[in-house]
C-alpha cells in the first residue's frame, strides 16, 4: 500500500471489512479517519479510530470532515443497502452531487451508479481506492484451495455459471448465481448471495449438488464494488446443499476477496465443500476440451 504516513479516509458500511481495513491502514503507518454511515457501521466497532457517525444524505458534512483533515485516499468499504431515493434527505452538497451523477446512472444498475459515483469523487479531489488496495492478501491465486476439488459434473456446472454470469454480468445484473445439473437455480440480485443461497434450498433436485459460482463483471469498477466470500458464505452453501464454491482468481488487484481466508477454507473442508479460484476464460476452454461443453 503506497502513500505511508499520510491519512487515508475510509466511508464504512456494516459488516467487518472496514474494521479490517481501518486496521491494516493503521499498521502500514497510514493514520485513519472513519465516517460511519448510519445505521449501518457499528460505532463500537470503531472506538479505536477517529470517527463520524454521518446520515446517506449529509455529503456536505462527509466531505467537510475529510476535507478539514487533508485526506485524499478514500476507500468505501462495507455493506450499505441501496436505498430508494426518494427515502434521503440531502443537504445542499448532496443535492448538487446527485445531480451530477445524472438519471441514467441513478436509475440504471450497479456498475453504472458505480462509475458515476468514482468520476464524482475524483472531480472533489479525491482519489479512491480498492479495498484490495490496502488488503491485496484478500484475493486468492487460481486452483483448488481445500483437500476437495470439483467432480467432472461441478465442472460442467461451473462452466454453465461462468457463461450465465458473463451475459447477466455485460447487463449489470448480480455477481453470483448457482447451477445445479446443468440448471441455473438462482441468480444474485440486489438481496445478496446469501439470501440467493437461502432461496436455493428450496430449489435444489435430487441428485449431485450444484455449485455457486462467484465472479467479477465483465465491466465491474473494482476500485469500489468486489464479489466478496467468507465463512458465512461458505455456511450458507453448506445449507443450501451445495457440493462447492467457485470464485474468480487473483488477476492483478481484480478478483473475488475471500474474508478470513483460514476459517472459510477450514469451514469448506469442515462441510465437505470445495473452493476453487478460477481464470473464467482459461476454465471454459479446459472444459470444453475434457468434453463437458455447455
Amino acid at each position: 500500500m503506497s502513500g505511508a504516513g499520510e491519512p487515508i479516509g475510509l466511508i464504512a458500511g456494516g459488516g467487518m471489512m472496514p474494521i479490517r481495513l481501518a486496521d491494516a491502514a493503521a499498521k502500514a503507518g497510514r493514520p485513519v479517519f472513519c465516517i460511519l454511515v448510519e445505521g449501518h457501521a457499528d460505532p463500537a466497532g470503531f472506538a479505536r479510530f477517529p470517527h463520524e457517525v454521518v446520515r446517506l444524505g449529509q455529503i456536505g458534512r462527509m466531505l467537510g470532515a475529510l476535507r478539514s483533515r487533508r485526506i485524499r485516499d478514500l476507500v468505501l468499504a462495507g455493506r450499505v443497502t441501496r436505498p430508494s431515493l426518494l427515502s434521503f434527505r440531502f443537504d445542499a452538497d448532496g443535492a448538487r452531487l446527485v445531480a451530477k451523477l445524472g438519471r441514467a446512472a441513478i436509475f440504471g444498475g450497479d456498475d453504472g451508479l458505480l462509475s458515476a459515483v468514482l468520476r464524482v469523487i475524483r472531480a472533489e479531489g479525491f482519489n479512491p481506492l480498492g479495498v484490495q488496495d490496502i488488503l491485496l492478501e484478500l484475493l486468492v491465486e487460481e486452483g483448488v484451495r481445500t483437500r476437495l476439488g470439483p467432480s467432472a459434473d461441478a465442472r460442467a456446472d461451473i462452466a454453465r455459471g461462468v457463461q450465465a454470469l458473463q451475459q447477466l454480468g455485460a447487463a449489470d445484473i448480480g455477481q453470483a448465481c448457482v447451477v445445479q445439473q446443468g440448471m441455473v437455480l438462482a441468480v444474485e440480485a440486489i438481496e445478496g448471495t446469501d439470501a440467493m443461497l437461502a432461496r436455493c434450498a428450496g430449489l435444489r433436485r435430487a441428485g449431485p449438488g450444484g455449485v455457486l459460482v462467484k465472479l467479477v463483471k465483465p465491466r465491474q469498477h473494482t476500485g469500489i464494488d468486489m464479489p466478496t466470500i467468507g465463512p458465512d458464505t461458505v455456511r450458507a452453501a453448506a445449507a443450501a446443499g451445495l457440493e462447492g464454491i467457485a470464485i474468480e482468481a487473483k488477476s492483478g488487484h481484480s478478483g473475488t476477496l475471500v474474508v478470513d481466508r483460514a476459517e472459510t477454507i477450514a469451514a469448506a473442508d469442515a462441510a465437505g465443500l470445495f473452493l476453487l479460484a478460477l481464470r473464467p476464460a482459461e476454465f471454459l476452454q479446459s472444459v470444453q476440451r475434457e468434453g463437458y461443453a455447455t
